[in-house]
């Protein structure tokens, strides 16, 4: 009876404790949150036909953004795109990335709505992995936005005359602060498909990960040459971005890798264009008031300071000193991911990426 007693104390004591840290994160980001000055902005006297690419996170908030920012925002599909530009006559036709799901006609279809005196627009958020498809698809648009800062230099080398670099980033009704339940919280989650640098980089944390508390969500994870060891840690699949949302605010620690540059089975980069902008998953996990460790590109400095709103690390070695030392210091943990909520928040939604979008383009 008192091995049982004792038991009982034990989760009493840790679910207090849970409870206790869960609350005091959460209303800390509440009162970050309350402290952000609001966006003073009128809209533009114009209207957009918005053609997304399937994107669920992206598409929303910028859809969002666009109904804020200007006096209309249609949105159609990429099959409807010169149909609906027919019969609303928009002031800019914007679509998202112009891949994967669009038809074959769809540069054609581009250049029709050009001829009725449409102005046209595309924002690449896949590069550089597929820049042998944007390099024939960017000649088709009137303006390229990208939001990878070494393409610029691409595009206009192919023949582009207007093209600015647009980092990503969040909705702020999509990537906050939520509570979250028993079942959601880890030490440790990383949430993206297995690229290789990611196999190589979970293989030699395996070891170092069996006594935490692990999330590895994605495709591809097979590839794991230690399945065995992590295969309880892994969900397979695609992962809904309201579940997203709740693992990384369940979250003490939120890692992220960018994937690799290089040609292969994974990527379209015949050139070898490099990448120094960050993912979008930077930005997404650093909305919803979590500690974010992530790998280094050169573009991370503009947006985030390492060690004050963001940390950063170099190898598995460093990774693991870093997940060492803030699952020790909670108290320095939440006060950067504080910090990183802040910041996101204030400088990274896409009402502030549309602003800047259509003051290019008008």
């Amino acid at each position: 009876m008192n091995v049982l007693k004792n038991a009982k104390m034990r989760i009493s004591s840790e679910d207090y404790r849970a409870g206790y840290q869960e609350g005091y994160r959460y209303g800390g980001c509440q009162a970050i949150l309350a402290r952000i000055p609001p966006r003073i902005s009128g809209k533009k006297n114009i209207r957009v036909l918005y053609v997304p690419q399937g994107f669920e996170a992206i598409d929303q908030g910028l859809s969002e953004a666009l109904q804020e920012l200007t006096a209309e925002c249609i949105v159609t599909t990429p099959e409807s795109m010169l149909e609906a530009a027919r019969a609303g006559r928009p002031d800019l036709v914007l679509v998202m990335n112009g891949l994967h799901v669009f038809p074959a006609e769809h540069e054609e279809h581009i250049r029709m709505i050009r001829q009725m005196g449409i102005k046209t627009a595309v924002w690449f958020v896949d590069d550089p992995y597929f820049t042998d498809d944007t390099a024939r698809l960017s000649m088709a648009y009137d303006v390229v936005f990208t939001h990878e800062q070494d393409c610029i230099s691409f595009y206009k080398e192919a023949g582009c005359s207007q093209v600015y670099y647009l980092p990503l980033a969040i909705s702020p009704n999509t990537f906050a602060p939520v509570r979250t339940k028993p079942e959601q919280k880890f030490d440790i989650c990383f949430i993206g498909n297995a690229f290789w640098n990611r196999v190589e980089l979970f293989d030699q944390l395996a070891s170092y990960l069996q006594d935490k508390k692990v999330l590895i969500a994605g495709g591809h994870w097979d590839r794991l040459s230690h399945h065995d060891q992590l295969s309880r840690f892994i969900r397979s699949g695609w992962i809904p971005v309201s579940e997203t949302v709740a693992y990384y605010n369940g979250s003490k620690i939120v890692i992220n890798l960018h994937r690799p540059t290089t040609a292969g089975s994974d990527n379209r980069n015949g050139r070898g264009i490099s990448g120094s902008s960050i993912n979008p998953r930077t930005y997404e996990i650093s909305a919803c008031g979590t500690l974010q460790i992530t790998d280094v590109r050169k573009d991370l400095f503009k947006h985030y300071r390492p060690g004050y709103d963001i940390e950063t690390f170099t190898d598995g070695d460093d990774l693991r000193s870093k997940i060492d030392h803030y699952l020790k210091h909670e108290e320095e943990r939440v006060k950067i991911a504080w910090r990183s909520l802040w910041t996101t928040r204030k400088n990274h939604t896409f009402a502030n990426r549309v602003s800047q979008l259509l003051e290019f383009v008008f």
